[in-house]
């Protein structure tokens, strides 16, 4: 399994961040290097403990799905998406946020497997980690443009 551990400091409220976080129209601008659309489930707005969203988007040069459900949420400090359907072999997305003194810190750690034995596990060290690491800091950066005070 591999994990990404990301830390984002935003000036803003514990509150505005996390309803940005869970902000499927947001997520897909921050997608925009991946041309990702919300297909199915939940599309728009925020999206809820128990929901679902389907994104399509083009990773690598393949236009892929990925399908997350809301499987813990604890408002305005906690949630987790987890993979129901897509290409990774297991896939969870958990979200931490915490206010001090004006300043909310986000917390992001990203875990997965791969699929395809050794061959994933490669793919994963040569390209992938990068390439999701990069999209959650973009992500990350939209998030921050956006709530900032």
């Amino acid at each position: 399994m591999t994990s990404i551990h990301l830390i984002t400091r935003i000036k803003a409220p514990v509150q505005d961040v996390f309803d940005a976080a869970r902000n499927i129209d947001l997520h897909q601008n921050s997608a925009y290097q991946t041309h990702e659309k919300a297909i199915a489930g939940k599309t728009s707005g925020w999206i809820e403990l128990g929901e679902t969203v389907t994104f399509k988007g083009k990773h690598f040069g393949i236009y892929l799905t990925h399908t997350s459900k809301i499987i813990k949420m604890e408002k305005p400090h906690f949630f987790v998406d987890k993979m129901i359907e897509g290409k990774f072999k297991s896939f969870k997305h958990l979200h931490f946020f915490e206010e001090k003194e004006g300043v909310t810190i986000m917390t992001d750690i990203l875990e997965y497997e791969t699929p395809f034995g050794f061959f994933g596990k490669l793919f994963d060290r040569l390209l992938l980690k990068n390439h999701l690491e990069k999209f959650l800091l973009e992500r990350n950066q939209i998030l921050k443009e956006n709530t900032e005070i």
